[in-house]
């Protein structure tokens, strides 16, 4: 009878924890982990102002990085939130590709840039507060501010000078999940979508090079996270 009592407890606390383990209106969720931006680039033709011309198969590319996540998030009502996305600056190397003929030397490595996205979302978490699996939805607004723009000397000693990268605005959307290990915390996956549209310059020749560029990045993120 008591070996009963015992089992039939234990079965009783182990259902009823992940009801403490819910996210409720008022909580403050902190994340922190690893985030990586894959850039998923598409740019116009690069224009070459010493041809007076765009160049038809040419492109700039940006390679991934990774960089520590940050989510601060508040609970409006126990199934939505207001969050923020902050991180360390990226970095990402920028290219060139598809030069033809007597260019072809400055297909390559042109300069590096730092950013900084920091993006403003709704989520929803559709599931029974109850339980210790949320999953979530989100939208919202991204800024993307890039900064430390510069060539590397391989591209100054090709004739390129300076580089510029225009800060972005555009919409983000998001899926993730948390899983409560206690009733504070958590293990957290993400994966965003960033509509990150910017025009890069520089110089070569003493004209202007210029192009367009969607970088639109996959963003994906796993870490943990605190429930105050």
């Amino acid at each position: 009878m008591r070996k009963t009592l015992f089992t039939a407890s234990v079965l009783a606390l182990a259902l009823a924890a992940p009801l403490a383990q819910a996210h409720q209106a008022g909580d403050v969720i902190l994340r922190a982990g690893a985030i990586t931006v894959d850039p998923r680039e598409d740019s116009s033709d690069i224009y070459v102002g010493a041809l007076n011309t765009s160049v038809p198969g040419t492109k700039a590319t940006l390679d991934s990085n990774t960089q520590l996540g940050l989510n601060f998030a508040y609970m409006v009502t126990d199934k939505v939130g207001i969050e923020l996305l902050a991180a360390t600056p990226f970095s990402h190397d920028v290219g060139v590709a598809g030069m033809p003929g007597p260019f072809a030397s400055l297909n390559g490595k042109l300069g590096e840039l730092k950013h900084l996205p920091p993006t403003l979302s709704v989520v929803y978490y559709p599931l029974d507060t109850r339980s210790a699996f949320q999953p979530y939805v989100g939208a919202g607004i991204n800024y993307t501010w890039f900064f430390d723009d510069k060539l590397t000397s391989e591209a100054e000693g090709k004739g390129f000078s300076g580089l510029d990268m225009k800060d972005s605005w555009g919409f983000a959307a998001q899926v993730g999940m948390d899983y409560m290990l206690t009733d504070n915390i958590m293990v957290n996956a993400q994966v965003r979508y960033i509509d990150i549209d910017t025009t890069g310059t520089t110089n070569y020749g003493g004209a202007k090079v210029k192009v367009d560029v969607d970088v639109d990045p996959m963003v994906y993120m796993v870490g943990l996270g605190y429930k105050f």
